[in-house]
């Protein structure tokens, strides 16, 4: 009875998520009304608590653990007040992206339960301290008008920040990266990125003038050749594409691309021969199935769950996700490929994809060069991790050791990532704010003449 309920609900999970995606882009046309938006907004909360409940009444029905629906009714509270705080407090946010932040976190809860539930509630408990702190951020990003003149004061508090995880973290998987503080376990790296998108908005904001470009882009690869020395390549390639990215627009110059590309690939060499995980993850990459008993075993048994899953999955609790090393972290995405199915696990890219184009959207948008800056950097920063995160996992490229944004188990990424969404939350407020103010003003002086 278990396993033909677990049958019949994965295909009712599959329809929900893929209605919710189509919605996605559904909402994103020029020239729906906003009445329509509205409508497609609630049925993709509907949708999103339908999806909720579904899994965790079949991961209750196979794992027998009260904790399931304990933990299912709390995660809708939170989702529940989450979406009131953007109603009533803020307006003029984004339904759609608190919509695709709520979805994603609640994949992630759904995917950590059945992998490790007491992992599932620490996750729940970073979310819910992460609402509190973001809660406020959007109306500090539209009100404070000081966040264009603390350039240096980002850089060095990023360049300190790095160094000190540099001498002092502990090595994981050869790379240092977090920091114990008692029971907490704080990865600085993932709060340091949003210092360094507003480090590079505020120097480049002020000038593109070639010697000025030159003293940022030294501030820059100082924070990128820290994280090389700390063995940490992905937050390296992440941080080298955003500034990339973030200093091309603002020069428009595209010399600056071509040898910050070019600088890049010659460092990837560089890496190839100066670290042995790097060469281990290039071997596994290449031809995983003949080193599969040493390099090669942890993408060859992501590959195996993905492949074993099918287009529809094999059903809650039916797969063996634990045989992949580090799914709970790096490779998620497969273990939801697995028992979800391959059209769920398109469907998270899509939504994804959906993030990465709204938060593009908006920079476009916005008027002001400094905002417009942050808003590019961070939806550079969000999709070249999504991409390193699912490129690694399916064997795209090779495994750069990147969380997959709000879906990956860690505290310290989930925060950040919901920083990142409240700040894009405040420069859409402030937009929108600025774009009635001005349409008021625009009818008084219209009356006036």
């Amino acid at each position: 009875m278990v396993h033909l309920i677990v049958s019949v609900s994965r295909f009712s999970m599959l329809f929900m998520i893929a209605i919710y995606t189509y919605y996605c882009f559904a909402t994103l046309k020029k020239n729906i009304s906003e009445r329509r938006q509205t409508r497609l907004y609630k049925k993709q909360t509907t949708l999103m608590y339908g999806l909720l409940i579904n899994a965790n009444l079949v991961l209750y029905l196979v794992m027998q653990d009260i904790r399931v629906l304990g933990l299912c009714l709390c995660e809708i509270l939170l989702f529940a007040i989450t979406l009131l705080i953007y109603q009533k407090i803020y307006a003029h946010a984004s339904k759609a992206l608190v919509n695709n932040m709520c979805m994603l976190l609640a994949i992630s809860f759904l995917i950590l339960t059945r992998l490790d539930i007491d992992k599932a509630i620490k996750q729940f408990a970073f979310a819910g301290v992460a609402v509190v702190i973001t809660c406020f951020v959007p109306i500090l990003v539209a009100k404070l008008k000081v966040w264009d003149k603390l350039g240096f004061l980002y850089g060095l508090i990023g360049i300190g920040g790095l160094a000190f995880v540099c001498l002092a973290a502990s090595t994981t998987y050869g790379a240092k990266l977090s920091i114990s503080i008692g029971p907490v376990v704080l990865q600085p790296s993932e709060f340091i990125k949003i210092l360094f998108i507003f480090f590079s908005a505020c120097m480049l904001y002020k000038s593109t003038e070639f010697h000025h470009v030159v003293k940022v882009t030294i501030l820059a690869a100082l924070h990128v050749l820290i994280l090389v020395a700390s063995r940490d390549l992905g937050g390296a390639l992440i941080y080298l594409i955003t500034y990339l990215v973030m200093l091309y627009v603002a020069s428009r110059k595209p010399i600056y691309m071509v040898l910050g590309l070019g600088s890049g690939a010659l460092a990837s060499v560089v890496a190839y021969h100066l670290f042995a995980h790097v060469r281990d993850r290039v071997i596994a990459w290449k031809d995983p199935l003949s080193v599969i008993d040493d390099q090669g075993y942890q993408i060859s048994q992501s590959l195996f769950a993905i492949g074993s899953g099918g287009w529809f999955g094999v059903g809650l609790g039916q797969g063996m996700p634990d045989k992949i090393p580090v799914v709970k972290t790096d490779f998620v995405f497969s273990a939801i490929a697995e028992e979800f199915g391959v059209v769920f696990a398109i469907c998270i890219i899509f939504i994804c994809i959906s993030c990465f184009l709204m938060f593009f959207n908006i920079s476009m948008q916005v008027k002001d060069i400094f905002y417009k800056l942050i808003a590019l950097g961070i939806g550079t920063l969000y999709g070249t991790q999504v991409f390193l995160a699912l490129g690694g996992v399916t064997k795209f490229i090779p495994s750069t050791g990147v969380t997959l944004p709000l879906v990956s188990y860690g505290g310290s990424s989930l925060l950040s990532t919901i920083i990142l969404f409240a700040i894009i939350q405040g420069l859409y407020v402030m937009q929108v704010d600025k774009g009635e103010s001005d349409e008021r003003m625009e009818r008084a002086r219209k009356k006036r003449r």
